[in-house]
This record gives C-alpha cells, sequence and structure tokens, in this order.
C-alpha cells in the first residue's frame, strides 16, 4: 500500500471479461483508486472487478466522452488515469508512470502514452500503428469532454504534453469479427454525433477516399511491416472509415424525407 499513488483510474467496460482482471492487477500496482464505468455487461465483468478491489459502477450507455466523465467524477484523486479494458500498462509504464507522479510534476502538463498493438496473429506492433493517447492528466486544469462520440482531451486546451516511453499495450481486437463490429460501432457514432459535413463533401469522399483512407494505415502507419495481415487490416480499417462518410450521407438523406416505403 505504501507504494500506492495519489492517483486514481478509470475504466469503461462492456463484457470485458477477457482482459479487466489483467488489466486491474496492472494498474493496481499504482493506486487502490479504480472506478470501473459499466454500460450493461452479462459476462463476469463485475465479478471479476468486484473480486479485485474496484469501484463498480452500472452506468447505462450515455455515449464515449460521457461515460468517461461519470467515471472521472467518481474518482477520488486529482490525476486521472485513462484505461480501457482492453489496454494493458507494461511493467515499464507503471514505473515509469511511478516515477513521472513522484517528481510532482506541474499540473497543467498531460502525459501521453504510446499505445502499442498487440494482434492476435505475429509480433507485437512496436513499430507499426503506434497511436500516442493522452490519458494521464490532472482534473484540476482537464476533463473528457461532455461529447456522446468524442472521448479524448481538447488538445487546443493543454498547456504542454510530455510522452511517456514505454508501452500501453492495446488488445484492440482478437480477430476481425471483433475489429469490425468496432468499426461499424464507431463509425455510427460519429456519423450521427459529429459534425455534419456539406453534402458535396461527403459525395466526394464516398467516391474517392478510400484509397486515402487505406494508404494512411498501410504506409503512414506502417501496417506494410505486418505483411499480408496488415494489408488485410488497413482494407478493413479503410472500409471502416469510408461506413462514417456513408452513413453521413444517409443523415443528408434523412434530413431530405424519406421515400415512402408503400406502394401506389
Amino acid at each position: 500500500m505504501e507504494n500506492r499513488l495519489k492517483l486514481s483510474c478509470y475504466i469503461r467496460t462492456c463484457n470485458e471479461e477477457r482482459m479487466i482482471g489483467l488489466v486491474l492487477d496492472q494498474v493496481f500496482k499504482l493506486t487502490d483508486d479504480i472506478v470501473v464505468v459499466d454500460s450493461g455487461s452479462t459476462d463476469k465483468t463485475q465479478e471479476i472487478a468486484e473480486a479485485k478491489g474496484a469501484i463498480f459502477i452500472s452506468q447505462p450507455w450515455q455515449g464515449w466522452g460521457l461515460q468517461k466523465l461519470v467515471g472521472e467524477k467518481a474518482c477520488k484523486h486529482d490525476w486521472i488515469l485513462d484505461i480501457d479494458a482492453d489496454e494493458l500498462p507494461s511493467d515499464e509504464l507503471v514505473e515509469e508512470i511511478r516515477e513521472v507522479l513522484l517528481a510532482e510534476p506541474d499540473k497543467r502538463t498531460v502525459f501521453s502514452l504510446r499505445l502499442i498493438t498487440v494482434p492476435p496473429y505475429g509480433d507485437i506492433w512496436h513499430k507499426i500503428n503506434v497511436d500516442p493517447r493522452n490519458k494521464l492528466y490532472s482534473r484540476v486544469h482537464y476533463s473528457m469532454p461532455a461529447d456522446t462520440a468524442w472521448d479524448q482531451l481538447d488538445k487546443k486546451k493543454i498547456f504542454k504534453v510530455v510522452e511517456l516511453k514505454a508501452p500501453l499495450y492495446h488488445f484492440s481486437f482478437p480477430n476481425v469479427d471483433h475489429m469490425i463490429a468496432k468499426l461499424n460501432s464507431s463509425s455510427s457514432s460519429f456519423a450521427r454525433a459529429g459534425k455534419l459535413r456539406p453534402y458535396a463533401y461527403v459525395i466526394t469522399r464516398i467516391l474517392f477516399a478510400i484509397p486515402i483512407y487505406f494508404l494512411k494505415h498501410y504506409l503512414q502507419k506502417g501496417l506494410w511491416r505486418a505483411g499480408i495481415y496488415g494489408f488485410s487490416i488497413s482494407m478493413i480499417a479503410a472500409f471502416g472509415r469510408w461506413m462514417r462518410d456513408v452513413k453521413m450521407l444517409e443523415t443528408h438523406l434523412d434530413q431530405r424525407g424519406k421515400r415512402n416505403s408503400g406502394y401506389e
């Protein structure tokens, strides 16, 4: 207990029995104040979380940012660690966070964690699709957005970002079925709650943007390093982003009025 920090952590869950126990074990090395915000799990998520000693809050799904706010407000300490249930802090990251907070940093500083994908096949993607996320912050100065689609800190309001070096392992998808389901859900959220783009802009993206989306993942994010599986994941990710455009088109069509479904 003497090694615990004045740090709190919140974790959103929904049927996360696959990873939640391991994640809690790692985070409990840093703090004894962990809040699990659950949106209707029917598996053993609650049983595991409570057995480990986490605070369990049952909260019907409100939206991506709003769900995080529930956890943030339930935390005890000012320093907050934002972790998802499929994100596993490495031992090296646990020690790095400990060192950083024991140095009593400026509470206006936000710490970025390196999200490293652990794919279901092959090596860990240490040099592929590395995604720095602002996940360690003080609620004295910052708060998650009250938004249904967006769940990240406002970068324009951050005084200073310091990137930590150790990996936060992201077990983001156990198979492509799971990945496609996540992309379908997230594309719907962004299309419905995000800013509606002009009609001509949406049409242009539907017609021409898929190759750009693909190349962003395959070349820019380095998925070419993962061989044919990386190519496949890039294709799926591109289609997932394209779905957001198509769903935004449907929003435009809804606003114009749907055609009668009956026969004349």
